[in-house]
């Protein structure tokens, strides 16, 4: 993917971008910012259903909606395809799509499915879109993987979410892997770390916004901007790199 703006000053213009959990919070945020730059826009989506017709509204005749639940195979399998078949390629993956999944070490029976469903959704999920997306990109001579991580895969999560920390850290992990293992294809990829940041799952956590230096809950338009600019392909050396979004909450 060239590094170079388009001739209309857009940062996508002509690229087509797929988005998982695009309904709400940070993906919401990253479809809206990448349609803005010009791309067309595939927005996966699993539950939230009004979210993302109102997002569809939004996108217009540059965006497309497709339905999944990244825990099954098969149909993140029928969601990468769905998405190539729309424009008859993809340039860019942003693995957003998460879940901070309890696995409480108290309850045997907890913890068992905290794993299995924080490794489905917050890593193989991913996983398995992001080897499509390998596979599309050495075919077409390149293409950019954007992968939303987590603070908690440098510093670890809660007693009640290891599971959640250890799968996104393995995301980074995977994500790394790719930058060093296909940048010869043309092959970049990236990963974003937020902290708390104004989505549903601040709310769950109940953030008080005076614990972070800048005093507030990170926007996600903070995150989406970063990841837009990312999947421009304007910072090619700067590919294996993970960037800190949490407004000074967690320095490494």
């Amino acid at each position: 993917m060239s590094g170079t703006t388009s001739p209309s000053g857009l940062l996508l213009a002509g690229k087509t971008v797929l988005v998982t959990g695009a309904s709400r919070g940070i993906g919401r945020a990253t479809a809206l910012a990448a349609h803005r730059e010009g791309a067309h826009v595939v927005a996966h989506w699993a539950s939230s259903e009004q979210a993302a017709r109102d997002l569809r509204h939004q996108l217009g005749d540059r965006g497309c909606l497709v339905r999944a639940d990244l825990r099954d195979p098969g149909q993140t399998e029928a969601l990468w395809q769905e998405a190539v078949a729309w424009r008859g390629q993809v340039d860019v993956l942003v693995n957003n799509a998460g879940a901070w999944l309890g696995s409480p070490l108290d309850d045997p029976a907890q913890w068992r499915q905290g794993w299995a469903d924080n490794l489905a959704l917050n890593l193989t999920g991913p996983a398995d879109l992001s080897r499509n997306a390998v596979l599309h990109f050495r075919e077409r001579g390149g293409g950019i993987v954007v992968s939303v991580s987590s603070r908690s895969a440098h510093r670890g999560d809660d007693g009640d979410h290891l599971a959640y920390g250890a799968a996104k850290a393995g995301l980074l992990a995977l994500t790394k892997g790719i930058a060093r293992g296909f940048a010869a294809d043309g092959v970049l990829a990236y990963s974003v770390a937020p902290g708390w940041v104004a989505t549903d799952l601040a709310e769950e956590g109940e953030v008080d916004a005076s614990s972070v230096p800048l005093g507030e809950i990170t926007p996600p338009g903070d995150v989406a901007e970063m990841i837009v600019f990312l999947a421009s392909g304007r910072s090619r050396h700067s590919t294996g790199a993970t960037i800190d979004i949490t407004g000074a909450d967690y320095v490494r």
